[in-house]
């Protein structure tokens, strides 16, 4: 697996010599690469694993791992490029059998992670942003790049895929993670993807070393949108006095209810629902018989955020 300019090899170390004995020790591993569609042989290895196995593990799987740090001459414009990885594992008296299967790398260049990656909550979600490099790589048919956002929840070892956005001529990106559960704590990482497509139009990525992590608490102080169109009217001669209150409903998917203000000409609005209002309707029935009363709505969410007042909608009541 490559990521960025680091090429993490991983295989099986052999538990057996090739007349089915049982080692008893085993020598170094050694890492082969070359820029050749095949290896027949290590040649100038380019570094060695150690590995040991022990008499008790012989009919265990023992893995084993080394971590390639590609040159930077290595690393191609060309989107065909790539090298040929093997492992040989020796013995004890430094013998080997020939080396392992072979693994292909693609060796397109990566770009470095975005720059000034930076996350702020908003009423809308956590809106993340970078500098990109991008700008100043030419993208070709066959070889363009992404900018790719990851996120887990604090506590969490799982990262999932948040969002990706195509890199072009803007220096500035952002990208808005609308889909976070306030309240909570977010771990956000982003990188470059190298996209390689051949001719056929499949694709093969390469993703590029990370931002450094940041800690985001999705804290909701964003209230709703203030309700509007909202209207007065009163009861008919001959009833008991009351006023009734329509409004738009607010589509915030988060509303709990509303509030309402109720006030007489020259005085200040005071609440006169005792509970938040469910739906956008109210009667009011403490009214009186002559007056004329101005009235106007909030908009309430489930963390008690309020939004400002509507505009005033008035009545006489007959």
């Amino acid at each position: 697996m490559r990521k960025g300019s680091h090429v993490t090899l991983a295989w099986t170390v052999p538990s057996a010599t090739t007349d089915r004995q049982t080692i008893r020790k085993v020598g170094a591993t050694q890492v082969c690469r070359g820029l050749v569609a095949h290896l027949t042989q290590c040649g100038n290895p380019i570094g060695e694993a150690a590995t040991s196995v022990s008499p008790t593990a012989a009919s265990k799987k023992v893995a084993g791992s080394y971590v390639d740090t590609l040159p930077a001459q290595l690393e191609s414009d060309d989107p065909g490029a790539s090298a040929t990885y093997a492992v040989e594992v020796l013995n004890g008296a430094g013998r080997g059998a020939g080396v392992s299967n072979q693994v292909r790398v693609r060796l397109a260049r990566t770009l470095p992670p975005p720059r000034d990656f930076a996350a702020q909550v908003a009423s809308e979600g956590v809106i993340l942003t970078w500098t990109s490099d991008a700008a100043e790589t030419r993208a070709t048919p066959s070889l363009h790049y992404a900018y790719r956002v990851y996120r887990r929840l604090e506590g969490s070892s799982e990262w999932n895929e948040g969002g990706e956005l195509a890199a072009g001529n803007d220096r500035k990106l952002s990208f808005t993670d609308t889909s976070i559960d306030w309240e909570k704590t977010y771990d956000y990482r982003a990188e470059t993807v190298t996209v390689i497509t051949s001719d056929d139009k499949t694709e093969a990525q390469i993703e590029g070393d990370d931002t450094p992590e940041i800690k985001v608490f999705a804290h909701d102080t964003f209230p709703p949108a203030v309700p509007s169109g909202v209207q007065a009217v009163s009861s008919g001669p001959g009833q008991k006095p009351f006023v009734d209150l329509v409004w738009a409903p607010v589509g915030d998917s988060d509303l709990d209810g509303y509030n309402l203000y109720r006030h007489e000409e020259g005085s200040a609005p005071v609440k006169i629902n005792a509970e938040l209002v469910r739906a956008p309707a109210y009667r009011d029935a403490n009214v009186m018989t002559g007056k004329r009363y101005f009235y106007s709505v909030s908009a309430v969410d489930v963390r008690g955020n309020e939004s400002g007042r509507s505009e005033e909608a008035n009545e006489r009541v007959p």
